[in-house]
């Protein structure tokens, strides 16, 4: 019997309990908040926008003055290159995992994981996918999506936002952040 490969796309259901739906339709993120959530450096995140790695969906840079505006989307997938780099899987099956990652429905990556075995990056939505391919020896380094997301999740509640309808800055309500509210009103 032929070993069967899991498509790169696929709904399911979400493998983490708990996860809140995003509300990426009212906040984006600025680069500095985007790199902070998803552990990059801004030249990271500079260089893979202008190489067309990872491009903010929101925002753009068309001219000067304005800054790139990075959807939740962006700062998870942001965060899945980074570890993927880590991990030392080539540059082009990062390139089509990301594009597969920007056409898949976001609810059901949350179920999803991903395996490596360096040279080519897989999509697993259930248990069985992910035993197949461990049997036939290609996955060596896996992400569960979840995982990510929940980080992602984490990282951007304490980083400052900015309002899409509005244009305003959003500051995380912290306490050790009264000087940044402060900062914010004036």
């Amino acid at each position: 019997m032929p070993a069967r490969v899991p498509r790169p796309a696929r709904a399911c259901r979400p493998a983490v309990a708990g996860l809140a739906p995003v509300q990426q339709a009212e906040v984006g993120y600025r680069g500095p908040s985007a790199c902070a959530a998803a552990g990059i450096t801004y030249r990271q995140l500079d260089y893979w926008a202008r190489t067309g790695l990872v491009e903010p969906s929101l925002r753009s840079v068309p001219g000067a003055g304005t800054q790139r505006l990075y959807g939740f989307r962006d700062v998870l997938v942001l965060k899945i290159v980074k570890r993927l780099l880590d991990a030392g899987v080539s540059l082009q099956s990062i390139r089509s995992t990301v594009r597969a990652l920007r056409t898949e429905d976001l609810e059901s990556l949350s179920g999803a994981t991903l395996l490596s075995d360096g040279a080519a990056v897989h999509r697993c939505s259930s248990a069985d996918e992910v035993a197949e391919l461990l049997r036939e020896g290609r996955g060596v380094f896996g992400i569960a999506v979840g995982a990510v997301w929940a980080d992602v999740e984490a990282g951007l509640a304490r980083v400052q936002s900015e309002s899409l309808t509005t244009g305003e800055s959003v500051v995380p309500d912290h306490p050790e952040d009264e000087l940044a509210k402060r900062r914010n009103r004036s």
